[in-house]
């Protein structure tokens, strides 16, 4: 078996538009290792479709199926690309949602994650200030703003597993620096741990800090990799761009 590594913000995913294999996720748990296996976020694997370019079955660290992805549309996206089986702009299936990517030049992305589910304002206490929101960006999230960046967590939590599992969706802590410029954190289910980047998770917190705090519609996220990723909230919808870095191609 052939992959390819790559990263999107420090998100990083195993692709393959070539396998044979069955059980993708025992596969997913096995080369997602990073003690015992190669190491990554999630594993991607591309199938022809008869309306778009492709579709994609992903598949989270842990072998838990995911719908979506935003970090890993960028980087499907790339891939297609180099491998001719897409053009330089085109939409694939996300699931059961249609994505459009274009690769800007030689690494940077753009991808359009389409729709947003209305804002939920909910009432939970945390140990942090401002009140929690959630909102549906092609995967749930709860976005949770604090008021000072050294409120930001660095590594796993109680509270941020416990609140994952009860809400059963991606947490997100930011912190609002500017009207411009957005600090954000998340812990992501599936890996269950703070990842480096969460491009769904940035998309989220860029629209609940626009609609509740009257941030800019196109702000700039950073998130613990420390890349600068923009988002654009146009007509109902977000999209964002950055780089996508290939790593490695990887024989099994």
């Amino acid at each position: 078996m052939i992959f390819e590594k790559y990263s999107g913000s420090g998100n990083d995913f195993l692709i393959t538009h070539i396998c044979t294999q069955k059980n993708y996720a025992k596969l997913a748990q096995k080369l997602c290792n990073r003690n015992l296996g190669i190491g990554a976020d999630g594993l991607i694997i591309l199938k022809p479709h008869p309306k778009y370019a492709y579709q994609w079955l992903f598949f989270n660290s842990d072998g838990s199926q995911a719908k979506m992805c935003g970090n890993a549309s960028r980087c499907v996206g790339y891939y297609a690309f180099k491998h001719s089986l897409a053009p330089r702009k085109h939409t694939f299936l996300a699931t059961d949602k249609p994505i459009e990517v274009e690769i800007k030049d030689s690494k940077k992305v753009r991808s359009n994650l389409g729709n947003f589910s209305a804002i939920e304002c909910l009432d939970i206490q945390t140990s942090y200030d401002i009140k929690a929101f959630k909102i549906d960006t092609g995967v749930p999230h709860i976005v949770i703003f604090t008021k000072n960046q050294e409120m930001l967590p660095k590594q796993k939590t109680l509270e941020l597993k416990t609140l994952r599992e009860q809400h059963n969706a991606n947490i997100n802590i930011a912190y609002i620096k500017n009207d411009d410029l957005i600090y954000v954190n998340t812990y992501e289910r599936g890996v269950e741990d703070i990842t480096l980047a969460c491009g769904t998770g940035m998309a989220a917190v860029s629209i609940i800090a626009h609609t509740i705090f009257k941030t800019s519609k196109n702000p700039k996220c950073i998130p613990p990799s420390n890349e600068v990723l923009s988002f654009f909230i146009k007509d109902e919808e977000i999209s964002f761009e950055g780089n996508v870095v290939f790593i490695a191609t990887c024989i099994i």
